[in-house]
């Protein structure tokens, strides 16, 4: 070791904060460790002998001695008896791919992936809004959830189960929760389901992306509503699969473009509750059409039931599933929004025929959900604690989407033409003409609002753009008082 430079660097190391949790004579060994790799302590180099070494850090011999031995292990040091302590000679530059004064060269070349991951890469991924800020979509109201009753209950569950809760569990996910979502969707959704069809999952993204994988070839086609949800886009694209539009108007999906589909697709993916992100309801005749080209083609339904439990005009109209005596449809379904985002619990309604795939299928990806969470979710459900933050739910959003079109209305009528949604989260918009959809969101921007843009939900963007202005997690306060600054922003 050089007389004083070493040294010095070394005790900057060891004052590192990362380092700072870390016992003494690990710290000391980490940091004489990363001394070696930078090129800073080259191989071969003597070390000081651990009395000196120890007396300079001001500790003890032993810390010093027990870092040694431990680089010695390791393979960075190399111990001869008698002639002290030298960096081994196989950390070279040659090995580490650094320059021989120690600083790392600087790469300009692209990091090698595969085509999928190149594919990934350039498309991008799905951000998740992970903070309330107006007015971002994807977020409920998480302040009136019972976070009292929720503790309670999984204390119930952790105390019931016991040690067995901290084992794998069951891929297909614990039964008290499937036959709790069974229940649930046969109750008040109208499906016909038992909870062996029921697959619980982390996700509706997770859920997609297994069918994805399991429905369909990579590079083959996918139908799927144009516009729709941009999370179902980017997980078929993630499974390499081709994305083939389907149109929808007032009436939601339109059967006579399925039906003249030639792209040789056997799957659809439709949000025919509450489409997405138009907020139509797909009518009736089409709904049973829907099944009979199923049928006909031996192909699947994957029906995301999207925002059904926040249906503010009446009931919803009964799910696609229920009217499928083929089981050609996959019902999904999640709690991120009915109860909160990062509860992370989702789940399928499988025809008999994909239990087994789908169930091993997701045993490879991630194995099972954790099953405190489904136990305590499936007290929740059963004891009645679901059906109330719903109805409770249900008026506060109710209350808020009024607060919205009112706030439109009033501050930005000359800007957008907003679109009174029957259901949902979220408030579609459209802007007049002269307005830039772009423009808008970068002004938007600029005043610290998110404007979720409407066209990225399009295969081909519309004539005119708009925005899915979120309103559920703002109070109607909030809603007036963002509106009313995002149109001081755009004028």
């Amino acid at each position: 070791m050089t007389p004083r430079f070493e040294l010095e660097t070394l005790k900057i190391r060891l004052a590192a904060p990362e380092l700072a949790a870390l016992d003494l004579r690990v710290r000391v060994q980490r940091a004489l460790r990363q001394l070696m790799l930078d090129g800073v302590l080259a191989p071969g180099l003597r070390l000081p002998a651990t009395r000196a070494l120890a007396q300079s850090l001001g500790v003890s011999r032993d810390t010093v001695e027990l870092a040694y031995a431990q680089l010695r292990l390791d393979g960075y040091v190399r111990r001869q008896a008698g002639s002290g302590s030298f960096v081994s000679a196989s950390i070279g530059a040659s090995l580490l791919g650094k320059p021989a004064n120690g600083l790392a060269p600087v790469s300009a070349q692209p990091v090698a992936l595969s085509a999928r991951g190149a594919q990934i890469l350039a498309s991008g991924g799905v951000t998740d809004q992970q903070r309330v800020q107006a007015f971002a979509t994807g977020l409920p109201e998480t302040r009136a959830f019972p976070v009292d009753v929720w503790e309670r209950l999984r204390r119930q569950a952790a105390g019931e189960h016991r040690a067995s809760v901290l084992l794998h569990g069951d891929p297909q996910g614990a039964e008290p929760l499937r036959q709790a979502i069974a229940d649930y969707v046969n109750l008040e959704r109208g499906a016909r389901a038992t909870a062996g069809q029921v697959l619980v999952l982390s996700s509706t993204r997770q859920a997609l992306y297994l069918c994805a994988q399991v429905l369909a070839d990579a590079h083959g086609p996918i139908l799927m509503e144009d516009p729709g949800y941009f999370g179902a886009r980017k997980a078929f694209e993630l499974a390499q699969l081709r994305v083939v539009p389907v149109p929808v108007d007032a009436q939601g999906l339109r059967m006579d473009r399925l039906r003249a589909d030639t792209s040789g697709a056997n799957t659809v993916y439709v949000t025919p509750s509450h489409q997405y992100p138009t907020g139509v309801t797909l009518a009736l005749e089409r709904r049973l059409d829907l099944v009979a080209w199923a049928a006909e083609r031996q192909g699947w339904i994957i029906e995301d039931d999207y925002d059904s439990q926040f249906h503010y005009a009446g009931l919803p109209t009964a799910c696609v599933q229920g009217l499928d005596a083929r089981q050609r449809t996959i019902y999904l379904g999640t709690f991120a929004k009915s109860l909160y985002p990062g509860l992370r619990l989702g789940y399928m309604v499988l025809p008999p025929a994909l239990v087994k795939p789908m169930t091993h299928a997701r045993s490879i990806l991630d194995g099972h959900t954790p099953q405190l969470d489904q136990l305590t979710l499936a007290r929740f459900i059963a004891d009645g604690h679901f059906a109330a933050h719903l109805r409770a739910m249900r008026k506060i959003y109710a209350v808020r989407r009024d607060a919205m079109a009112q706030a439109v209305q009033r501050h930005l009528a000359h800007v957008v033409t907003a679109q009174l949604p029957p259901g949902g989260l979220q408030m579609p918009c459209r802007l007049r003409e002269g307005r830039d959809e772009l423009e808008t969101i970068r002004l938007a921007a600029q005043a610290g609002i998110v404007l979720p843009g409407l066209s990225r939900l399009y295969a081909t963007p519309p004539q005119q753009g708009g925005w899915l202005l979120g309103f559920a997690a703002l109070t109607p306060h909030d809603i007036d008082s963002g509106i009313a600054r995002l149109a001081r922003a755009l004028d």
